[in-house]
């Protein structure tokens, strides 16, 4: 079995059954790890058509609210923001450098190239993006991109701390790679938080966990921060969460090879 298997399924027999409830779908794509524009003008639009019908609780139709309005700034406002990165490789350019810094705008400087502004950019097209700037001066570029991001993963996991993270990466995998859940962790209790605002705890997150979603997928963004709270535990499950953790940073080292 593959060590990415075996690291997303270490988080997975940690994560209790949720309790069945009235929901609006996360709408993933299982064949694509990032969202693209469209992807996210089809989201929007079931949103709003939440909003608009009879069929659903005032409480689902606020989450859809918030929801709505953080695509519409993730459309308008675009992905990067300062601190995260991104890895590029442009054939035949030996002198610009593997991984770049995102700056305050949002935008990255290149040598040779200057300021490259990323306004309004999802990290589904920042390859193509890239491609078209660096067309004005070489020809026909051949460019690979990937989006990094920033984010905190604190609470109950072996190494607590800010890591730069691929966006396609599984929420399942970002925990494992903090060390994995501790003896006294309680997924069932898991949060995704962006400064004082929840964003996704409960069913929803637990649904997510179990079906596989990613970063991208889960709208998130730098800065924002993945909580794991602590309550007593049993000695299973503290041997559990080191192995695990054990098992999470180096199934995802090789995974990435």
């Amino acid at each position: 079995m593959k060590a990415k298997t075996l690291v997303t399924m270490a988080v997975l027999m940690l994560v209790g059954a949720a309790s069945s409830r009235a929901q609006i779908p996360l709408d993933a794509d299982p064949g694509r790890a990032q969202r693209t524009r469209a992807d996210l003008e089809r989201l929007l639009e079931t949103y709003e058509e939440v909003l608009q019908s009879p069929a659903y609780s005032g409480s689902v139709k606020e989450r859809a609210s918030q929801d709505a309005d953080r695509i519409r700034w993730r459309l308008e406002n675009g992905d990067f923001r300062l601190g995260d990165r991104i890895v590029l490789y442009v054939q035949g350019e030996p002198e610009l450098p593997d991984t770049v810094s995102v700056q305050a705008g949002p935008l990255i400087n290149l040598p040779l190239f200057g300021d490259i502004s990323l306004a309004g950019v999802l990290r589904s097209e920042i390859e193509a993006h890239l491609t078209t700037e660096l067309a004005r001066f070489i020809r026909d570029p051949v460019v690979r991109a990937q989006g990094l991001m920033r984010m905190s993963i604190q609470g109950f996991v072996g190494a607590p701390g800010f890591y730069v993270v691929p966006a396609d990466m599984l929420l399942s995998e970002a925990l494992m790679l903090a060390g994995g859940p501790g003896g006294e962790a309680r997924l069932d209790d898991l949060r995704v938080e962006r400064g004082p605002e929840v964003l996704l705890e409960g069913d929803e997150l637990q649904d997510a966990l179990r079906e596989g979603y990613t970063l991208d997928q889960l709208n998130l963004q730098a800065g924002d921060q993945i909580f794991v709270p602590g309550g007593e535990g049993t000695s299973f499950f503290t041997v559990f969460g080191t192995v695990a953790g054990l098992l999470g940073t180096l199934g995802w080292i090789f995974w990435r090879r």
